[in-house]
């Protein structure tokens, strides 16, 4: 599985951005797909991550009320929408997919994408 994200940039305090990311090569691998962001020094963050008829989301509690996960699968597309961004969500931020695990633990994803920069001004 191939993993493409996009939609990154800059953007003011307040703002939105939405993230993209398409799956391509055994797409019928990407049961899981979900978004994590990781800034300099730090371990990779879970952001969400939904199930392949997209029925399914898991949220970090502390992003939950602006960040919303939703999953084309017919088009295999996952798409992050942020609201209300703040500086702090200044990050690269990555999709991912696994075929058979489920959860916040970036071990769990077998598949990762090259990451996609966004940066928030105050």
């Amino acid at each position: 599985v191939q993993l493409q994200a996009s939609g990154g940039g800059a953007v003011q305090a307040g703002g939105s951005l939405r993230l993209s990311c398409v799956a391509s090569g055994r797409t019928a691998s990407a049961n899981t797909m979900g978004w994590f962001r990781q800034t300099v020094g730090n371990e990779r963050e879970f952001i969400a991550c939904i199930s392949r008829n997209g029925a399914t989301t898991l949220y970090a509690e502390s992003l939950k009320d602006r960040f919303a996960i939703s999953r084309d699968a017919a088009k295999n597309l996952v798409i992050l929408q942020m609201n209300s961004l703040k500086s702090e969500d200044t990050a690269v931020y990555y999709c991912a997919a696994d075929t058979y695990r489920w959860g916040r633990d970036a071990d769990f994803y077998s598949y990762w994408g090259q990451g996609t920069q966004v940066t928030v001004s105050s």
